[in-house]
Order: C-alpha cells, then structure tokens, then sequence
C-alpha cells in the first residue's frame, strides 16, 4: 500500500491504496463519490471525466498514486451550497441530458474549456468535448449547453463559476 495525500472537491484526503488502483476506483469506493462513471474502462468513453489541477482526465485510466499531491474536481464539486454552477444549469436549462450517464464528464470537460475560453467557438466546444461519448442526445444540445453556460458566466462576471485551473499540492513540509 502506499501513502496519498490529495485534495477532492476542496478537502483533504489522506489514503492508502494500492499502487494500481486507478482514481476512478478511489473515488467511487474510498470516497464515495459516485458521480464520476465507469463506462469502458479504457478512456474511450470519457464517462470518468474528472479535473486534475483544473485539466480533464479519465480517472479509469489514472492510477491514485499519480494524483498524489494534486487537487481533484469531480462532479460532486461543482455545486455550491446546493445551488448550480453554470455549466451544470446551461445543461439543464437546454436539455443538454437525456439518460445523464456522459453528463458528469461532459460538464467537467465544458468547465475546464471554459476556465480558460469565455466566448468559444463551436468548433473549440466540439473539441473539448471530443472524448466525451453521448449516445442519446447528437451533441447538439450539449453545444447548446457549453454556449448557454459561456454566456452566462460572461454575464455573471464571477470568475469562481468555473474551476480554474491550480498548481499542484506542495510538501506538506
């Protein structure tokens, strides 16, 4: 077993886990976060999406071990206080869901597209949503959501409606 210390969703973990655990299996099991799916298990389907230090990863495909000392964002994070976050309200407000299983993945790609693009094209959206498979909705509708959620954020002017990227964990020391 060997020693990690990541942050999820804001908090701190300290775990022990076996050196090929992957962060998907960490997550849903250890933590209890359910929120981040296994699909393929191969980082195809991008359903295990999840932020490492604001960027997106397929957490099936990511061992725990790697994400020592590294912040990690999961769907469960986005939220605050009970209220959407905008990515997560575009989604709803535009039907940007129908069976919801690529949903998590898709709204953490959108956020951390959107961290870094305020006003992104479609052809920049398509991209960023690019290892993410929806099988219900033809992406027009997730497109939709990602423009709907740019729109807001600009409006908002609130930069904390997206998780921005962070450098990763320090030493403890």
């Amino acid at each position: 077993m060997q020693p990690v210390h990541c942050v999820v969703n804001g908090a701190a973990h300290d775990l022990l886990v076996h050196p090929l655990e992957t962060l998907l299996e960490t997550l849903r099991t250890r933590l209890q976060m359910a929120g981040t799916k296994e699909g393929c298990g191969t980082g195809y389907c991008g359903a295990c999406t999840v932020l490492l230090d604001g960027s997106p990863v397929n957490a099936c495909l990511l061992l725990t071990v790697d994400a020592d000392r590294r912040a990690i964002t999961t769907i469960e994070g986005l939220a605050r206080d009970g209220v959407l976050d905008a990515v997560q309200g575009a989604f709803v407000a535009n039907s940007g869901l129908q069976c919801g299983f690529c949903t998590p993945g898709m709204i953490l790609s959108a956020s951390a597209l959107l961290s870094v693009d305020r006003d992104p094209s479609e052809a920049a959206i398509r991209t960023a949503i690019a290892g993410n498979l929806c099988r219900c909705t033809g992406y027009q509708s997730i497109v939709a959501s990602v423009r709907d959620a740019a729109q807001r954020i600009r409006a908002s002017g609130n930069s904390h409606d997206v998780p921005q990227p962070r450098p990763a964990i320090r030493s403890r020391a």
